[in-house]
């Protein structure tokens, strides 16, 4: 029953409440300075001193001139090293040759003055012994004796038991650790399962059994609903998978047959439209299926290591290439900054790859201008590419990277694009925790914007 989340919580509440009521309550009577009751030993020592005082009182006249002086004459005879003695009298006159601590003894008398239950109580750093029964002239007297104490309490304590919301704080404050402790214990499955859904989003879909042994029975079965969907998401990337190298077997065999055959019929026939539209739509088709087969193998199955790399040196070359690909086509292609010397953590193939795509992309669809530039902000690599071509709709900047989407004719009908180009860019920027996003430019085209975080190689 206690196995279930709601249960534990409310439990907790039950136990923390009744923890802090109880540490209210009992706390106070750990007060040394609280009146305590005196051993066997303490009781029969005091006696001992009521009586021998007694005893010498006997030869003290009551009416006698000055009487109590003699009293006190008695007493300081009488007293112990390191005690002081008090008598008061039955109409409460207190007799004794130390008068600085005559409220001291008013206040314990107060407390307690029946000489049949003879008590001590800690005043500051000494103890207040009494009362014990002295007999003159047939009246009862009480005696009281003030001795160092033997075990004085701090200062600190004095403070806390005095002030009893600081008594509160420092409770609260000793049982913090308990909170948290519970707390963490609570949290803990929680935590594991955001482990277990971050792998996922990673493209990780191995089990974690341990989600079903540990924590409530909500987590539990929380836990044993996430693995059973990991077991079904790897059987559907299983089929996908299957079915993706059936259609590219499939697909693949009749388009072979279709360009050797049309191979044969310019070879037999001559050139003609129709079999140029063949085969123009022939390489389309397989092009398209390259690329489709490369963004599920992106997905699922990257067999490439992810590896800290410095950016200068993986992007020299691939911008050398683009350098010389743009003097070909006759276009302008600018890099407007350094490259960076700092790290990245990335899949460098897809990673370059994907800029690749990315530079060409605007080497199509520019006029004459391509700008590239490398910035360091906020800890995060940003890349922008700009082009002064026709631009893309302000409503269609989100939709190019889902594959297979199509803008409008000025940039992708006459270029044949298959559409999914910016697919595998946005899904290799984002197998390196990066992101993409697309833009208007200020060279009147499109920017396509990639941000990547720094790697610390220390």
């Amino acid at each position: 029953m206690f196995d279930r989340l709601t249960l534990r919580i409310f439990a907790i509440f039950l136990i923390t409440v009744a923890f802090f009521l109880a540490i209210i309550v009992i706390i106070p009577d750990f007060d040394a300075r609280n009146l305590t009751y005196l051993s066997d030993q303490e009781k029969q020592t005091g006696i001992k001193l009521a009586k021998s005082i007694e005893h010498d009182l006997v030869k003290v006249p009551k009416n006698s001139f000055r009487w109590w002086m003699r009293f006190m004459v008695v007493m300081d005879n009488l007293q112990p090293a390191g005690q002081r003695l008090y008598i008061i009298t039955p109409n409460d006159q207190i007799i004794t040759s130390d008068t600085s601590n005559i409220d001291l003894i008013r206040n314990f008398s107060e407390l307690i003055n029946k000489t049949d239950t003879p008590a001590k109580k800690i005043y500051d750093a000494n103890d207040i012994i009494g009362p014990f029964a002295i007999t003159y002239n047939h009246e009862i007297y009480r005696l009281y004796i003030m001795q160092i104490a033997s075990n004085p309490q701090s200062p600190f304590l004095d403070l806390i038991f005095d002030h009893p919301f600081l008594l509160l704080a420092v409770t609260m404050l000793a049982s913090s650790p308990f909170l948290l402790w519970l707390a963490w214990s609570l949290a803990k499955p929680a935590r594991r399962l955001k482990k277990a859904a971050e792998q996922v989003a990673r493209g990780n879909f191995t089990q974690w059994p341990e989600l079903e042994k540990f924590g409530s029975s909500e987590f539990k079965a929380t836990g044993a609903s996430f693995n059973h969907m990991l077991r079904e998401l790897k059987r559907m990337q299983d089929i996908q998978q299957r079915l993706l190298s059936d259609i590219s077997h499939e697909l693949r065999t009749p388009l072979t047959r279709l360009q050797l055959a049309v191979a044969l019929s310019k070879r037999k026939y001559g050139e003609t439209k129709e079999t140029e539209r063949i085969e123009l739509e022939g390489k389309k088709l397989d092009v398209m299926i390259g690329e489709l087969l490369l963004l599920a193998r992106q997905q699922h199955t990257n067999n490439e290591s992810q590896i800290p790399y410095q950016i200068n040196k993986l992007c020299k070359h691939l911008l050398d290439n683009a350098t010389f690909e743009a003097e070909q086509l006759n276009k302008s292609f600018t890099l407007t900054s350094k490259l960076p010397e700092q790290w990245i953590l990335c899949y460098p193939q897809a990673l370059c790859s994907a800029l690749e795509n990315v530079i060409r992309n605007a080497f199509r669809y520019s006029y004459h201008l391509v700008e590239v530039n490398f910035k360091i902000i906020n800890n995060q690599l940003l890349v922008t590419i700009d082009d002064d071509g026709h631009g893309v709709a302000e409503n269609e900047l989100t939709q190019i990277f889902r594959p297979f989407y199509r803008t409008c004719e000025a940039r992708d009908r006459e270029s044949g694009g298959t559409g999914l180009g910016l697919a595998i860019v946005a899904n290799a920027v984002k197998q390196d925790n990066g992101e993409v996003y697309a833009e208007k430019s200020h060279l009147g085209g499109l920017r396509i914007v990639i941000k990547l975080p720094l790697y610390n190689k220390q």
